[in-house]
Order: structure tokens, then C-alpha cells, then sequence
């Protein structure tokens, strides 16, 4: 396979970790509920002269899916990016990163339980060893201080944005539609959009000025629109399985990237939590063989011993 390919995931994984710096910067400069609301309709507009006309032609096939449609607008572009930009407010990039790397390995979880895939050895094993990631994550390398609920609510609502974005991925497989990617996209923006009107009215309504726009430019643009694009090209080069894999470098980036330009210490326990979740979410992606097969073979080999 030539390495070309793996530059579109490898370029949207960066993008997405420079993102959780974004976010950072975003606290004092521009309110959550107003940059979250604008960075999609900026998005929005930038696709709109492109994806419009064929948007019309599929009209029929958006008005019959609707519900499904702003389900995942919820999920994907509003909760996902939306509840990022609240936690940055009392966690750390770095935490964000790693705690955002937990997508695939929640998304096995969720599509064992949702699409009645069996689950796997790689997602039961390493969802234990990610789980045990996360309380040391969490607890800042001491998991019994959980027992006293003394976890930062931005590391809370980062666990809470992954897994909404986690199910977004199993809704969008259980809910095959018959609409171009673009044109799927384009409508789950649309109801984003009407989703996060209402917070961004109540306000605080930050006005834009030169100190935060280039904040919503790199978020709508780069961090909306050229990474479906370049995820969408990567799916269909080497397959969504190993496009996912890129995922994993979340961590190892947004850390770089959040010492670089915020001046971040990586501590012990982020480099524990972090490979111990690296650790789970890999052998969810490797070790794929159907669990209760495994168990019925062990039974059968010790039955025939």
C-alpha cells in the first residue's frame, strides 16, 4: 500500500489534536456555547455553494430520514465539540487528547451493545485495561480518590463527549442511509446548527473580534470541514478499521502540541493513564475474535482432553 495513503488520517488526526488546543485558547477569549455554535455555521456556509445543489436533488431521502439525521447532529457536532469546548474550562489539553483517544474502543462497546455484535476478546480485555487507564487518568495517578468523587468536571464531561461521539459512529453504521457523504454531512450540520442556536442566544454572546476569530477559522474549517474530507478519503483508501488505528496517536499529539503552545507538564500519571488506555483501545482493534466462540472452544478442547 503506498505511504500517500496514510497521510489523509495521519493529517486529520493532527488537525483534531491541534483542535484540543484550539479549545484551550478558546477559555477567556470566546464563550463554549458561542464557539460552538458559530464554527459550524461557518462550516455551513463554506459548504453551502458546493453541497446545495446536490442537497436539493436528495431532498426526498433527507425529508424520509430527518429524525435520524438531527440525531446524529446532536451527537457527532453538537454534544461531541460542544461539551469539548465547556470541559476545557477545568481540564488540560493533554487530558483531553487522551480521554478523546477512548472513541474506538467505546465504540466497540457500544456496538456490541446497540448492534448486537458479539463482543470480542480485544474489546472485553481491553476495555478493562482502558477502564483502569481512565481511573488513574482521572484521579491523577491516585484511582482510589475517585471513591471521594474527586474528579475535574471537564475530565467528566470529556468521558461523557467520547461517548456521545463513540455512538454517533454505531448510529451512523446502524442507520445506512442512501445519501452521498457530503450530503449526509451537510443536513447533520444543518440541524447542529438549530441545536446550538438556542445556548448561543441564551448566551454569553461573545462578539467576534481579531483574538478569537481565527479560534472559530482553524475550528469550522480546518477542524470541521477539510477533516471529513480527508477522513472520508482515508476511509476510502485503506478502510475505516485502519484509518480508526490513526486515533491512537491523539494522545502522543495533543500532548506535543499542548507543551509546545500552552507550556503543559506531562506528569507520571499521564503517561500511565495514557499508554494503559493505548493499550486497551489496541487490542480492542487487534484481538477481534468473538469472545463467547473463544469460551465455547475452551470448553470443547478441555471436554475432549
Amino acid at each position: 500500500m503506498p505511504l500517500i495513503y496514510f497521510l489523509p488520517p495521519l493529517a486529520t488526526v493532527l488537525i483534531w489534536s491541534g483542535n484540543m488546543t484550539i479549545n484551550q485558547l478558546t477559555v477567556g477569549a470566546i464563550a463554549p456555547s458561542s464557539i460552538a455554535f458559530l464554527r459550524w455555521l461557518l462550516a455551513l456556509a463554506v459548504m453551502t455553494p458546493f453541497v446545495l445543489p446536490a442537497v436539493i436533488r436528495h431532498r426526498d431521502e433527507i425529508y424520509r430520514n430527518w429524525p435520524k439525521l438531527a440525531l446524529l447532529g446532536l451527537l457527532g457536532m453538537g454534544l461531541w465539540q460542544g461539551l469539548a469546548y465547556v470541559a476545557a474550562e477545568t481540564t488540560t489539553a493533554t487530558n483531553m487528547g487522551i480521554l478523546a483517544a477512548m472513541v474506538p474502543l467505546l465504540t466497540v462497546l457500544l456496538s456490541a451493545l446497540i448492534l448486537r455484535e458479539p463482543p470480542t476478546l480485544g474489546g472485553v480485555f481491553g476495555g478493562v485495561l482502558a477502564f483502569i487507564g481512565v481511573t488513574v487518568l482521572l484521579g491523577r495517578g491516585n484511582p482510589l480518590s475517585l471513591l471521594q468523587l474527586q474528579v475535574a468536571f471537564g475530565d467528566a464531561l470529556m468521558v461523557v463527549a467520547a461517548t456521545c461521539y463513540a455512538l454517533y459512529g454505531v448510529m451512523l453504521k446502524r442507520w445506512a442511509m442512501k445519501l452521498p457523504p457530503w450530503v449526509m454531512l451537510y443536513a447533520q450540520v444543518c440541524f447542529a446548527v438549530l441545536f446550538l442556536l438556542p445556548p448561543y442566544l441564551m448566551g454569553p454572546m461573545t462578539p467576534v473580534d481579531s483574538h478569537n476569530v481565527w479560534l472559530i477559522l482553524y475550528a469550522g474549517i480546518p477542524a470541521s470541514v477539510i477533516t471529513t474530507f480527508l477522513w472520508m478519503r482515508a476511509v476510502r483508501q485503506i478502510g475505516a478499521n485502519q484509518s480508526s488505528i490513526f486515533i491512537n496517536l491523539m494522545p502522543l499529539f495533543s500532548a506535543v502540541i499542548a507543551m509546545a503552545f500552552l507550556g503543559e507538564q506531562v506528569a507520571g500519571f499521564h503517561f500511565m493513564g495514557g499508554l494503559l488506555i493505548l493499550a486497551g483501545v489496541i487490542m480492542a482493534q487487534t484481538l477481534t475474535r468473538p469472545l463467547v466462540r473463544a469460551v465455547a472452544a475452551d470448553k470443547t478442547s478441555n471436554a475432549q482432553q
